[in-house]
């Protein structure tokens, strides 16, 4: 077996194994179990919103509860991981494959994040331990196991190993990967091949370069996290904000009929899919929960390190995750692709970063691409 048919192997080995877990199953879960914590709740954290803004602001802070960063800090290290290329690639993978209204489906599903990362990160510092250094932290593997018993840390441990698979890096590096071989490398005629493809040395160099930056925050453990991240997140969303407003503002007369085709569309799924309304849903549904994670444990380590001794405070910081990278980030994403037309591309055009890219071009010429 040459390279390439054991590359394709693998591919449909991977496809298959990714289909299976992000089947029906999965998304009846995650829909399912947030539903049920809305209820279960009686939407009672929807209206103490502003309460969890005075939380972010330090207005009951103490710098003496236990933990290891602040709410705004914890919040921040849990949007680092979901603002990002899950907002500007996925939610044009969103509507390439599932169309406009996929983004509605996405809306629908961070409203109900929202429930369930208040609750999972409640539980993230109601059961919470210490590392080998004796730092707080918190995540599932803790309240699995401090909340129901030791005879369930299997259980804690089985979702450790298939998580990884959910959250290994592996869409953002390959999205960014592309997005700077198509705007930097190719242009310059860097790491450039005889076929007019980056070589495998471009590519290992801004691996290694990406590797070794994220790796200088990662090993200096949740307190750099959460530094870093404390600064980054909010430059990140504000000069992308910015950016994606200008676009807009520049495509007006386009906005409302953009609109009017994501709710249209969203119980039709005549644009795309091949006008089956369940691959609409299915579609926005786990685009969603990858761009926001609710739902899958990893919000949980990051809050689950604040300082604070009410849980249900931090629970309600962490519901303001979904609303800022969904509602807000991915809105502004599906407005821009939608009203500058490029979703309407075919043939070798584009599709995950590299859209939003060339919306960005089309609205910011010359600058946009770079400023994304």
């Amino acid at each position: 077996m040459d390279a390439s048919a054991e590359s394709l192997t693998v591919g449909k080995i991977l496809e298959s194994v990714a289909g299976w877990l992000w089947g029906m199953p999965l998304l009846v879960l995650l829909i399912g179990g947030g539903v049920f914590f809305m209820v279960y709740s009686r939407f009672t954290p929807f209206f103490y919103l502003w309460h969890s803004i005075q939380i972010l602001r330090g207005k009951f802070s103490d710098p003496n509860d236990p933990g290891e960063i602040n709410h705004f800090q914890a919040l921040c290290s849990a949007l680092s991981g979901t603002v990002g290329m899950g907002n500007i690639g996925g939610v044009a993978v969103a509507v390439t494959t599932g169309g406009p209204g996929a983004l509605f489906w996405m809306w629908v599903c961070a409203l109900v994040g929202m429930a369930t990362k208040f609750f999972t990160c409640s539980l993230a510092v109601m059961y919470r331990g210490r590392d080998a250094q004796g730092q707080v932290q918190g995540g599932p593997m803790y309240f699995i196991v401090e909340g129901l018993g030791a005879k369930w840390k299997p259980l804690a441990m089985a979702f450790c190993f298939f998580g990884v698979f959910g959250c290994l890096p592996l869409f953002s590096s390959n999205q960014l990967t592309a997005f700077v071989t198509e705007m930097f490398f190719k242009p310059n005629d860097w790491f450039v091949g005889a076929d007019k493809n980056v070589t495998a040395l471009g590519q290992g160099v801004f691996g290694t370069a990406m590797a070794l930056f994220v790796g200088t925050v990662i090993f200096g453990g949740i307190k750099r996290i959460g530094k870093v991240a404390a600064r980054l997140v909010p430059f990140m969303v504000l000069l992308y904000g910015g950016c994606a407003l200008v676009i807009l503002f520049t495509h007006a007369a386009q906005v409302p009929e953009a609109i009017v085709l994501i709710f249209r569309d969203a119980f039709t799924g005549d644009a795309v899919a091949g006008g089956v309304l369940g691959a609409v849903i299915s579609t926005g549904v786990r685009r969603a929960a990858f761009s926001n994670e609710a739902g899958m444990g990893t919000e949980a380590m990051a809050h689950g390190a604040a300082k604070t001794k009410e849980p249900i405070r931090e629970g309600l910081v962490a519901m303001l995750g979904p609303m800022i990278d969904t509602l807000i980030v991915c809105t502004i994403t599906g407005l821009i692709i939608l009203s500058t037309g490029v979703w309407e591309s075919t043939g070798d055009n584009p599709d995950g970063v590299l859209l939003t890219a060339e919306a960005f071009t089309k609205g910011i010429p010359v600058a946009g691409p770079y400023l994304l």
